[in-house]
């Protein structure tokens, strides 16, 4: 029976870790282990995995902070299992998770996978209207998490596994951060190693709480597209190109007001018929019609957020140099 070694960074996030914990007591696959990997919190959740340690085989590091690239690579190092499993920390784990994980690679011979993610019932609100930003096909193409996904299938370190011998031989993440999984997605493709994604084995996915918060995340998601297509030429597809469309045409409609009165009407009303598109879709899928209108904000700040954390990238670089290094 395979082992499989759950590897979780955490900074600053104990109750979070808590929710997590919580989850993985209810798997119905049950041969895994868990490391907690503290990268030099000040709010630590040492504590938390304490209240776990009679029922989950699980232990617990502190390290100097080094960012969650080499956080998971310090994870990595100390896994036991055939599979290391990354978790952020505010995902929640559904029951048949490792079940699923399990099945598919008794069918499959895949190197490393990863899964989708969804909003869990318990969400709010604003929690579940950035859910829907993120997976949208008025956002993102709906390639995100699904088998749409442009290419060869680049698993992403909120719900990604790898066996034993990619960790070993691609020395796991070369960055820390800015764009640190796409990076290392990359490099285990073109290492000649097999992915594929296991529709079944999604999580959920807490992400930001404010708006404030999202559109920071969204931005530095941009700047870290640009970053890696600075060590692999090409990784900016035309989908990736499209917030960054969007925030110029954005842009460019809002100075319309002050010399064509034509174009800033026209261009009012092809805004209003994209963002009712979003409203019903975002109402359909969700069931909800506050969803459904927090999803026009929320789709507002993924693609503006995105798009100008790219544009800002291209023009004033500050992204990582290849490669940062342990």
């Amino acid at each position: 029976m395979r082992l499989y070694s759950v590897v979780i960074p955490v900074y600053n996030r104990p109750e979070e870790v808590r929710e997590l914990l919580t989850s993985l007591l209810d798997q119905t696959f049950k041969n895994f282990e868990i490391l907690i990997i503290e990268d030099g919190s000040t709010n630590k959740c040492d504590q938390v995995v304490e209240e776990f340690k009679g029922e989950l085989d699980i232990k617990y590091f502190f390290k100097e902070n080094s960012g969650q690239g080499f956080t998971r690579n310090y994870g990595f190092e100390r896994a036991n299992g055939d599979f290391s499993i990354v978790f952020d920390s505010d995902c929640i784990i559904p029951k048949e998770y490792f079940q699923e994980v399990d099945k598919f690679l008794e069918a499959n011979e895949v190197d490393a996978f990863g899964g989708p993610d969804s909003a869990h019932p318990s969400f709010n609100s604003l929690q579940k209207a950035i859910s829907y930003s993120m997976t949208s096909p008025f956002t993102t193409g709906g390639i995100r998490g699904n088998k749409k996904h442009v290419g060869k299938f680049h698993p992403r370190s909120f719900n990604m596994g790898i066996s034993k011998r990619v960790f070993e031989e691609t020395g796991g993440y070369r960055l820390t951060r800015m764009g640190e999984d796409i990076e290392f997605s990359i490099r285990v493709i073109n290492a000649g190693f097999k992915t594929a994604l296991i529709n079944p084995a999604f999580v959920y996915h807490k992400r930001r709480t404010s708006i404030s918060q999202f559109y920071k995340q969204l931005h530095f998601f941009g700047r870290a597209r640009v970053n890696v297509n600075r060590f692999f030429p090409g990784e900016i597809k035309a989908i990736h190109l499209l917030p960054a469309a969007f925030t110029l045409g954005f842009l460019t409609w809002l100075s319309t007001f002050f010399w064509n009165d034509l174009l800033f009407q026209i261009g009012g009303l092809i805004l209003s018929l994209y963002f009712l598109g979003i409203l019903l879709h975002a109402i359909s899928e969700t069931k909800s019609l506050k969803v459904g209108l927090i999803s026009i904000v929320t789709s507002f700040v993924q693609l503006f957020g995105y798009g100008m954390g790219l544009i800002t990238e291209k023009l004033k670089p500050r992204g990582n140099q290849p490669f940062a290094q342990k």
